[in-house]
């Protein structure tokens, strides 16, 4: 069950990323400026953030299962619209509507964990969904772009849009809510719940929330900031890497979430008291190496990159304790609302870094010629959104500390 799940949310994020790595092809092809391209990633991490509170709301009423079926197909939809998009309006539409498929698949799929597994592995399998979900990723970095050079744009978007089809259908064959739902599929949503306005008022009320939003802030923003979006045009025009090896960075990423992430669900599962340090550490790790690799007027080595993909990697694999936060601080009733709620702090986060990030790029390349210098004052800018990340999850602990949190 959790395997169909999963396949459904690998699908989701191989669509996310489609763009990151098609990102030089669609400026080509839309004849559009690294401005309108960040306008791309902003509007689908816009619309997802923005749809993460009505999703879990809906997560509450109706299910996981429902809102990951109709996710998928909304996802599969927005593929084949890139497909056969020749404009940037067409192509934008499909990017919102992907946007909103995209919010309810990882959130569902932690809204199944509580239903099929203990509390003792629920951390582990946190982990496990998030490093699995990455496959997602390396679908888009190898497959995906090896279709998109050979066979040419539409193809390769169509062949997305089919595989996410597939997923749906899984989802709706095998996925059920519970183990007493094997055999009437119809889920949550048949019992009274309170008003809309409470709930939303307690979550966003909770300390705990927003430790965990901010948790997600501080490791998932500036991972996705290089992932989604501004990785491979940094490594490739900035840097003078070959798409080649600039996919294999994202690859390296993802098997880097792989080898951690079951290691940080038990750790945290053993010593929660770990958590915080963790988090902190690798929001601090982050700031130092990117201020390693920016700081030089000219390109750094290789091997300086690679210790950046492996840093922004275990930051990633960080923004997870988020969930476990919130778990420990919300009620069984609200949970999917306050996983949204915490899932909405990497994407506030990406979204204010890309859309920066593009628009100091047009500021500074007079020329329209993107290279090292350009790249390097533009993606400086993140040191704001890291800033406040870390302040934030500073002053969530103290506030969950007063009002009496254990294990933080």
């Amino acid at each position: 069950m959790w395997a169909c799940a999963m396949i459904s949310y690998i699908c989701a994020i191989a669509g996310r990323t489609s763009l990151g790595v098609a990102g030089v092809e669609a400026m080509d092809r839309f004849e559009m400026s690294a401005a309108t391209l960040a306008l791309f990633s902003s509007l689908q991490v816009g619309i997802y953030g923005i749809s993460q509170i009505p999703v879990g709301l809906a997560l509450d009423r109706w299910g996981p299962r429902r809102l990951l079926y109709t996710g998928a197909v909304l996802v599969a939809v927005a593929q084949l619209g890139m497909a056969v998009a020749d404009g940037v309006p067409t192509a934008l539409a499909a990017r919102v509507l992907l946007g909103i498929g995209d919010a309810t698949a990882f959130v569902s799929v932690l809204r199944l964990l509580p239903s099929w597994f203990s509390p003792f592995r629920i951390p582990l399998f946190t982990q496990l969904t998030s490093i699995i979900g990455t496959l997602g990723q390396v679908i888009s970095a190898w497959p995906f772009m090896g279709v998109l050079h050979h066979f040419g744009w539409s193809f390769a978007f169509a062949v997305m849009g089919g595989m996410t089809f597939a997923g749906a259908l899984l989802v709706a064959a095998f996925v059920r809510d519970t183990p007493g739902t094997l055999r009437h599929p119809s889920g949550p949503g048949e019992h009274p719940h309170e008003p809309v306005a409470l709930t939303l008022r307690r979550v966003l009320g909770s300390p705990w929330t927003w430790l965990g939003f901010f948790t997600h802030w501080s490791g998932a923003g500036p991972a996705m900031t290089f992932t989604l979006l501004w990785g491979v045009p940094f490594l490739t025009l900035g840097m003078g890497m070959s798409a080649g090896n600039a996919s294999s960075m994202l690859v390296l990423f993802t098997l880097i979430n792989i080898v951690a992430g079951p290691f940080v669900g038990q750790l945290t599962a053993k010593r929660p008291g770990a958590r915080i340090p963790m988090v902190v550490g690798s929001a601090v790790a982050v700031v130092l190496v990117w201020g390693a690799v920016l700081a030089p007027t000219r390109p750094v080595p290789a091997w300086v990159v690679v210790v950046l993909v492996v840093v922004l990697a275990l930051a990633g694999v960080s923004s997870s304790i988020g969930f476990d936060f919130v778990r420990q601080g919300a009620v069984r009733e609200r949970l999917g609302t306050a996983t949204g709620a915490t899932n909405m702090g990497g994407f506030a986060a990406t979204l204010i870094a890309v859309e920066a990030i593009g628009t100091a790029l047009d500021a500074t390349s007079g020329d329209g010629v993107l290279g090292w210098q350009e790249f390097r004052l533009a993606l400086s800018l993140q040191v704001v959104t890291w800033g406040i990340g870390l302040i934030g999850v500073l002053a969530s602990r103290s506030r969950v500390r007063r009002r009496g949190g254990t294990a933080i």
